[in-house]
């Protein structure tokens, strides 16, 4: 006989939605293949009045989430609600009355996994975040379990749907920013307000869970370094394609040694001899042969590279309602799976680490200049250049609309980012520049 489990969904928006219409309509074939029989026992709302198209069995319906958690006859938790309060304190509730908890809230696991996941050990009961990080992607199991004995250097993706979507338009369709984020817009990839999306928010959040996940690194969404989008212009992406890359918002997650994050040897500890990591967003010129420079529109895909296995990654839909409620379906399974065999929760152990400053680490860069057009001009930005210590790879300069101007384009060797911010301030006072008008990290090279 199937063992039989009673769910408590708390939030029944896009993905809870998504996950009942999964539970109902597919819950026969899931039974047969599982063993598992998974029932919905209640349902936290915020509305009962709202009218819902998913198929929502009579007398579960509620508006007191509490209730659903206290519940005696719910043994595993759903939340899906989002945002960090109520969710923490349910979370925390469910957590410690010995009920596993399945979350799709990567803002509540960006800022309080720590908390979260002591309260799943203590309790021997699982806290499982698939759906948290790239949607519908496995990607959390496969970093926790598959790559667990796996000394990971690095991993580096594009975790945000809507800022590939705009910046695919831009590079295929020649869009502007500001056309483009119109378009993510009215197809529904982009909020009203979509600066969660675009400065880069939405992504540090992500990037903090993935240092947690692949390092045990104890990292908050606060200690990721962020840049958004919106800076980017057409000319940035025009001049990129004819380098031979491809502009992408990454974030980026890596054991850390200051003195050179190129060489794969002995990663990860700070002078004090405490693991370190860095952990940032912003966009960044990927070479065209990269596998995330081929990652188009609303996809999202993650990059692992391991010291054995080599390079991984994993591709998808990062967002929208059904590839994101199969995540959380997994989750809620593999959770029925260790109650119904008495199997220990599994948890994410973090441990104290240092976060190294972006000015301590170091790349290529992409550096776009308009300047005066005449002689003795690029002796003196490659001399300012040479003084901070930045040595150039390739330089390029292109005509201008205004008579008398011109535009300089740099790629440079791998240079540390302190020494280029000041070779960018010392640049903008000079008096042959005009301004600063593209500025990129080149990652994956």
């Amino acid at each position: 006989m199937p063992s039989s489990l009673r769910v408590g969904l708390l939030g029944c928006g896009n993905v809870g939605g998504a996950l009942v219409r999964l539970l109902v309509e597919e819950g026969g074939r899931i039974t047969a293949r599982t063993g598992l029989e998974l029932t919905l026992a209640a349902v936290a709302v915020r509305s009962q009045s709202r009218e819902r198209e998913v198929p929502i069995p009579a007398g579960i319906l509620t508006t007191d989430a509490a209730s659903v958690v206290a519940d005696p006859d719910v043994d595993v938790v759903v939340e899906v609600i989002g945002g960090i309060e109520p969710a923490r304190s349910l979370t925390l509730t469910a957590l410690k009355s010995g009920k596993p908890v399945i979350s799709a809230n990567k803002e509540l696991l960006a800022n309080c996994g720590a908390e979260l996941f002591e309260a799943a050990a203590a309790s021997g009961v699982d806290l499982l975040f698939e759906a948290a990080v790239a949607g519908g992607i496995p990607l959390i199991r496969p970093l926790r379990e598959s790559l667990a004995g796996e000394s990971i250097r690095r991993v580096m993706g594009i975790v945000n749907g809507t800022t590939n979507f705009i910046l695919t338009r831009m590079a295929e369709e020649g869009a502007t920013y500001h056309d483009a984020l119109a378009e993510a817009q009215s197809l529904g990839y982009a909020e009203r307000d979509p600066t969660a999306d675009v400065e880069g928010y939405d992504a540090a959040a992500k990037a903090a869970i993935l240092a947690n996940v692949a390092f045990g690194a104890r990292v908050v969404a606060g200690d990721v370094y962020r840049e958004g989008i919106a800076g980017i212009t057409e000319a940035d992406i025009a001049m990129a394609a004819r380098l031979g890359y491809a502009v992408k918002l990454l974030a980026v997650v890596e054991r850390s040694d200051p003195a050179d994050q190129e060489n794969p040897g002995d990663f990860g500890l700070d002078g004090s001899g405490v693991e370190a990591v860095a952990v940032r967003v912003h966009p960044a010129m990927v070479p065209a042969t990269h596998p995330l420079a081929s990652v188009r529109d609303s996809f999202n895909a993650v990059f692992v590279e391991g010291r054995a296995v080599g390079d991984l990654m994993f591709l998808g839909r990062g967002a929208g309602g059904m590839p994101t409620a199969s995540a959380v379906l997994g989750d809620l399974l593999d959770a029925a799976h260790n109650l119904t065999t008495g199997g220990a929760g599994r948890t994410v152990a973090l441990r104290r680490t240092a976060i190294t400053s972006i000015d301590e680490l170091r790349s290529a860069y992409y550096i776009a200049l308009e300047v005066e057009d005449r002689p003795g001009v690029l002796h003196a930005v490659s001399g300012v250049l040479g003084q901070h210590r930045v040595s150039i790879r390739l330089m390029e300069q292109e005509t201008h609309g205004d008579p008398g101007r011109a535009r300089l384009v740099f790629v440079t060797h791998p240079a540390l980012e302190r020494d280029v911010q000041a070779c960018l301030g010392e640049l903008r006072h000079l008096d042959v520049v005009h301004a600063l008008s593209g500025f990129l990290r080149v990652i994956g090279s």
